[in-house]
């Protein structure tokens, strides 16, 4: 019986965490199928979009704390936009006043809102990570996958190499979570696959709603390719690390005491 109270408690805040995707969601749908005269559709997204957003830091959703975090991935997210749309990735052929270099402004938040589904997750459920590697290890690797994403397109793409550095680099790292009073573990690893596929996920139903297109889905809608998996995979991980920084999350060395017994590895 627990067990249904936990997973129904857990459903429940995953949920609540997961407001702002939602509310993206929801607003790619409706502006599908409805026209405001004199105001374009992607203008129209933007404006929910700062509207939730603002009523989610009022209405104490989300912490002005949090808010820092997602602005910074709103900014690393945009600059991702702005090249990849430049280069041909994806495009966003609809008009729009809030369009800079064929990037729709809105955009950004799209990556803002995985930032905010994190942030309200590690709250909701009391986050905790366990065996966090130093940052002389995970700082690089991080930059080395956010340029990655940037330089694969004129050398060798390199994200197995990183998603095996990935692996190893966590191999003992967990994180902890609080379900009521019950404590659960999972692989760090495992949880950023977990989240990419669901991600890749609503990246399905985000092309289907027209939120952005890829060149075979010009014609007519089809499937995300699922190498893009991949891609998220390793978006979340840059996610989860920035997050992890901005916390405060940190390793500290084994100590040992007087009594010659050794304290454990702890994070703040």
């Amino acid at each position: 019986m627990i067990y249904l109270k936990n997973l129904f408690y857990f459903g429940y805040h995953q949920a609540l965490s997961c407001i702002f995707p939602v509310g993206i969601f929801v607003t790619l749908a409706v502006s599908k199928i409805i026209s405001i005269p004199g105001l374009y559709r992607y203008d129209f997204i933007l404006l929910i979009c700062l509207i939730m957003q603002y009523l989610m830091v009022k209405t104490s959703l989300e912490t002005k704390e949090e808010l820092k975090v997602i602005s910074v991935f709103h900014v690393i997210g945009l600059l991702l936009e702005l090249y990849k749309v430049n280069i041909g990735s994806w495009s966003y052929p609809e008009e729009a006043w809030t369009k800079i270099f064929g990037v729709p402004l809105y955009s950004g938040f799209m990556y803002a809102s995985v930032a905010s589904y994190i942030c309200q997750a590690w709250r909701r459920f009391n986050l905790q990570m366990n065996h966090w590697p130093k940052s002389i290890w995970t700082i690089p690797l991080g930059t080395m996958i956010y340029l990655n994403f940037f330089t694969h397109h004129f050398i060798l793409d390199f994200r197995w190499i990183l998603t095996i550095l990935l692996f190893i680099v966590f191999f003992k790292t967990y994180v902890q979570f609080t379900v009521q009073n019950t404590i659960y573990k999972m692989s760090l690893p495992i949880s950023f696959i977990l989240i990419g596929f669901f991600i890749w996920i609503a990246e399905n139903i985000a092309t289907f709603f027209g939120a952005w297109q890829y060149p075979n889905q010009q014609d007519s809608w089809s499937l995300v390719h699922i190498g893009k998996i991949s891609s998220w995979f390793l978006l979340v991980v840059i996610s989860i690390m920035i997050v992890a920084q901005l916390k405060g999350v940190h390793y500290k060395e084994t100590t040992t005491s007087k009594k010659g017994k050794v304290s454990k590895v702890s994070l703040n």
